[in-house]
């Protein structure tokens, strides 16, 4: 049975009915197993013998839909695949914090080669885009509030919304998460 992640787009803790309870029930619902959250932002774990991942997504993304009426994306990965992203260390030597805010985007489609932004971004540096895990990795100056990098409106200009974007701290907590499933 494969141990998995679901990372939402769009999760607005304070609205009602995306609550960790009712995403967790939706999940529930769909008979996936061992059904937790990490957080309050719209990350779910589970097993499941479901190993077609698209097919997941979209069966997943559909409950939502009709169950809570969440039209955000879902984004599906497998522990291994985080797993062996953590064990890589992409931002080794780097510690999250304010002015070096490490992000993770999962995209959707999972291209095997992206182009990166034509121009680099002065609040954004761009560590890569990790195929196995299916994301790009910056390092966000987030030391200036409210004020979005160029590099995120690119993100979304380039992939649409079928991308989502989780500290590395987020990356960790969930796989270990993961891992303590039973």
């Amino acid at each position: 049975m494969g141990r998995y992640a679901a990372l939402l787009r769009g999760i607005a803790p304070s609205n009602p009915s995306m609550t960790n309870d009712k995403l967790r029930g939706v999940f529930e619902g769909l008979g996936l197993e061992s059904v937790g959250s990490v957080l309050a932002s719209g990350n779910i774990v589970f097993r499941s013998t479901e190993a077609d991942v698209p097919a997941l997504e979209d069966r997943i993304q559909e409950a939502l839909r009709t169950g809570l009426g969440i039209g955000g994306g879902t984004i599906v990965r497998e522990l291994t695949e985080l797993r062996d992203l953590l064990d890589r260390d992409p931002f080794d030597g780097l510690t999250h914090g304010r002015g070096s805010y490490l992000t993770v985007t999962f995209l959707k489609a999972r291209p095997h080669a992206v182009p990166l932004p034509p121009e680099p971004d002065p609040l954004t540096r761009v560590v890569g885009y990790d195929e196995g895990a299916g994301a790009f990795l910056a390092v966000i100056d987030n030391s200036e509030p409210g004020r979005t990098p160029d590099f995120m409106v690119w993100l979304d200009r380039a992939y649409g919304k079928d991308i989502t974007t989780r500290t590395w701290l987020t990356v960790q907590r969930i796989v270990r998460k993961l891992e303590a499933l039973t």
